[in-house]
């Protein structure tokens, strides 16, 4: 009798271990798919610079950014689609955020809204470390490399979320590019105000 319940012992652990495995290997795939995340308005927008004359910079942000962020770090693959506002141009100074939305500049009347789509993705360490795409200005599109600064996660606690509803995962960091605004026809004050734009995109998107 004792040799039988031995045999009913291991048997079950058996069974205990195949069913454990296989639960392992059904949520694996779960935690490995790609993870979708919806940017924060309070927390994503789009920063520039330009040297004017060679002396000081000219600096003022858009946004805030819509849109949202596709991760999959296993296959170390994503997507991207934003859309920025143009009319939402600020750098402090009205008469000049009214300047650069006229026609040979911005064109927000004609063009609302300046869009970046991208697929390819560059991950080390499973965190994305640059992203390349095309970036839509005044109806032109151009390709756009963006670089990561810095990238993080975090879990979403009802300390840390202003709705009070714990859960979820925070990701966000900032990345940096460059465009040159001849390539969208904006070529207003060129050569003594730089053609050449630094962006500084900044973005937090939250996934359920």
């Amino acid at each position: 009798m004792s040799f039988l319940r031995a045999d009913v012992g291991v048997a079950l652990r058996r069974k205990t271990l195949v069913g454990l495995a296989l639960a392992i290997s059904a949520a694996g795939p779960a935690r490995a798919a790609p993870v979708t995340y919806t940017l924060d308005p309070a927390h994503s927008w789009v920063h520039f610079e330009v040297l004017h004359f060679g002396t000081s910079t000219i600096r003022g942000r858009i946004g805030p950014i819509q849109g949202g962020v596709t991760l999959d770090r296993q296959a170390a693959r994503g997507e991207v689609s934003l859309r920025l506002p143009t009319a939402t141009v600020d750098t402090g100074l009205a008469v000049f955020n009214a300047r650069l939305r006229e026609p040979d500049l911005l064109a927000t009347e004609a063009w609302p809204e300046a869009y970046f789509v991208a697929t390819r993705f560059r991950f080390e360490g499973g965190q994305p470390v640059e992203v390349r795409g095309e970036f839509t200005l005044r109806g032109v599109g151009q390709p756009l490399s963006l670089r990561a600064m810095r990238f993080a996660c975090r879990p979403v606690t009802a300390d840390a979320n202003a709705a009070g509803a714990p859960g979820g995962e925070v990701c966000g960091g900032d990345f940096e590019g460059e465009i040159n605004r001849a390539d969208f026809g904006a070529t207003f004050g060129m050569p003594f105000i730089s053609g050449r734009v630094r962006l500084i995109v900044q973005v937090e998107g939250r996934a359920p």
